[in-house]
């Protein structure tokens, strides 16, 4: 979800920047770190992180991206609230200079990269990919994360890779799972996977026809819960 203002000196009249005493249009990378030291404090203040923060030329404007998440998620009247406050701000400092912009707050995307702990965390009870730094990659669900280690129940019919990176086994737990613990540092970018679950009994259809349950149940990912 995501909400979209408009800013920018030059709108209520003729832009200066360049020409006169207005500041100029920043490059794009001091655009984005005096972003983020602008607004990451705002945005911890209201107890979310400030994932990202981009900046793309959009027309003869520029879209100013800003993502934030937290632990309980991001609501729509949290982006809101968020928006408002960072659109303030941005009209009382000379971060985007005297050229005009779109502000677009948002919460991350499911294609969002899994890289750092609280990312982890956020994961619990998703299916994931995530390559080992040692090579190769797993699939499983997430089922505890800390500041030190992740924990997944690895679908063991489609572990790849496993090696010497391959954390610290903890047995087997259901049928085609095993669970295991990642140190933070073994583990590379993972990613949360879209799952497609099946119809129950005679409503699920496979190329037109009922499939029966026994068959719909070996479709689904050796890593999805009971």
């Amino acid at each position: 979800m995501s909400v979209e203002s408009r800013g920018g000196r030059a709108q209520g009249g003729r832009a200066r920047g360049g020409r006169g005493d207005a500041p100029a249009r920043p490059a794009r990378d001091a655009a984005i770190a005096d972003l983020t030291a602008l607004l990451a404090p705002a945005v911890a203040a209201a107890g979310f992180d400030l994932e990202e923060v981009d900046v793309r030329p959009a027309g003869r404007r520029r879209l100013v991206r800003i993502v934030v998440d937290g632990d309980g998620g991001v609501g729509l009247d949290d982006i809101a609230r968020l928006s408002e406050k960072a659109s303030a701000l941005l009209d009382e400092s000379d971060v985007m200079g005297a050229s005009p912009y779109v502000l677009e707050v948002t919460s991350p995307g499911v294609d969002r990269p899994l890289t750092e702990p609280r990312h982890w965390r956020r994961a619990v009870g998703r299916l994931v990919v995530v390559s080992l730094a040692d090579g190769g990659q797993v699939e499983g669900r997430v089922v505890a994360a800390d500041d030190e280690a992740v924990e997944i129940d690895v679908a063991t019919g489609r572990a790849k890779g496993s090696g010497k990176g391959g954390g610290k086994s903890a047995g087997p737990r259901n049928a085609g799972t095993q669970r295991r613990r990642f140190g933070l540092g073994e583990l590379g970018r993972g990613r949360v996977q879209v799952e497609f679950k099946p119809l129950d009994g005679a409503d699920s259809m496979k190329g037109g026809s009922p499939v029966p349950p026994g068959e719909a149940e070996e479709t689904r990912s050796p890593a999805e819960p009971d």
